[in-house]
């Protein structure tokens, strides 16, 4: 008994079936069409900086359903991969390599510590998969520590201490002592003030130093009271800020001198509170009520609001957002999720995704952007996100950036 033919839609399934079994090539250039792109996102969701980590990732998984909900690059969705990099450079070095090799992302966004920052990237540049750091460091854009996948999204330490101390010193005056975390974030901060400051005659009485993640501050205090400074600068982050922030103000310091700080972090005077922080002033790279002049913002924390039940972001929230959204415009700017194309093109891009214009410094890539003088507000606050006033924004400018020739790049023209 002789069978039917098949019917014409069988017969298609049929030739499609024999093909994609005569071209297994084809099937997995299908299955690779459809994967995910993978961005890994290693930051310190323990610690000392926790509460800035985990508003990072809040920002970044915006950036990231943004992107998938406008279609993706040829269909392929983004996929944010948190690892908890312990604030140790061991510990972000051996979740990178795990991303790179187990996981298989196609770029690295995040860390927060000048330290864990270096160790990831040393991991990515030799694996040659795209980083972008969204935490202050000086060393990152140095030739010896720089490649060609090598971006840093953040402030660095020389841009934001030579703002703060541009608005400051001026006003507040020129002998000054430091409190200064020990290890490169605060090192590098120090240094960006005394460059800063040296035109204008500024004096070190001195520079104290305490561990990373100290509880208490006492002992130095006396010296401090004893050195009658025009100005402490407490160069520190996260809870070091906040802790010594307290310990400063309920020792009296305040009556005497102007306490400043190079980053005055939303989530540390959140924590810390209005007394604590009464009359500090500081720099960062962004605070939410720059919506009232700056459009990118508003439809920044429009998002960041409506994602998190009327909560504003912070400041290093903003650079999660920033970071991932930097690099998957890049993606559909290159067509390719491979990281030189997508390399050629970040370092091309011209972007305002939450504070205005901004883009990457050819030499180095870092990128150019403003920084916002804040004063911490004690009274008039509106609701509990109204801490800070807005007092001076400094424009991007490249020649605030340390040179690229002082950087061991060499540029020719």
């Amino acid at each position: 008994m002789r069978r039917p033919p098949p019917s014409p839609r069988a017969s298609r399934l049929l030739l499609a079936g024999g093909a994609l079994a005569a071209s297994p090539a084809l099937f997995h250039v299908a299955r690779a069409q459809a994967a995910p792109i993978r961005i890994g996102f290693p930051t310190p969701l323990t610690g000392a900086f926790s509460a800035e980590a985990q508003d990072q990732v809040r920002a970044a998984e915006i950036a990231v359903k943004e992107w998938n909900d406008a279609g993706g690059f040829q269909g392929r969705r983004c996929e944010l991969l948190v690892r908890d990099d312990k604030l140790n450079p061991g510990e972000a070095a051996t979740r990178t390599l795990e991303l790179i090799e187990k996981d298989k992302v196609n770029f690295v966004v995040g860390s927060l510590s000048a330290a864990t920052q270096l160790s990831i990237n040393a991991v990515c540049r030799d694996r040659k998969v795209l980083f972008n750091s969204i935490s202050q460091s000086d060393a990152i854009n140095e030739a010896k520590d720089w490649s060609l996948y090598t971006f840093h999204e953040a402030l660095n330490p020389h841009l934001t201490a030579g703002a703060v101390a541009r608005y400051a010193f001026p006003k507040f005056g020129k002998k000054v002592v430091y409190l200064t975390a020990d290890y490169a974030y605060g090192h590098e901060m120090v240094r960006g003030f005394q460059r800063a400051g040296q035109p204008m005659g500024v004096q070190t009485l001195a520079d104290i130093r305490h561990p990373l993640g100290a509880a208490d501050y006492s002992a130095f205090l006396p010296r401090i009271q004893s050195l009658k400074p025009d100005v402490l600068v407490l160069c520190n982050f996260g809870r070091d800020l906040v802790n010594s922030a307290k310990q400063v103000t309920d020792f009296g310091l305040k009556s005497g001198m102007k306490v400043i700080t190079p980053v005055l972090l939303y989530t540390a005077r959140q924590a810390g509170g209005a007394e604590a922080f009464e009359g500090i002033v500081g720099g960062t790279s962004y605070y939410w009520a720059m919506e009232d002049k700056i459009p990118s913002a508003k439809a920044f924390n429009d998002k960041f609001r409506k994602a998190h039940g009327g909560a504003v972001p912070s400041d290093y929230g903003a650079l999660g957002y920033a970071g991932v959204r930097s690099v998957l415009q890049a993606v559909l700017n290159a067509k390719s999720t491979d990281s030189v194309p997508v390399s050629i093109a970040l370092r091309q891009l011209k972007y305002d995704w939450y504070k205005g214009p901004q883009s990457y410094r050819k030499c180095d890539h870092q990128s150019v952007q403003s920084v916002v003088i804040v004063g911490s507000k004690s009274k008039g606050m509106k609701d509990k996100y109204d801490v800070f006033d807005v007092l001076a924004i400094e424009a991007a400018n490249e020649a605030n950036l340390r040179s690229c020739d002082e950087l061991g790049h060499k540029v020719t023209t």
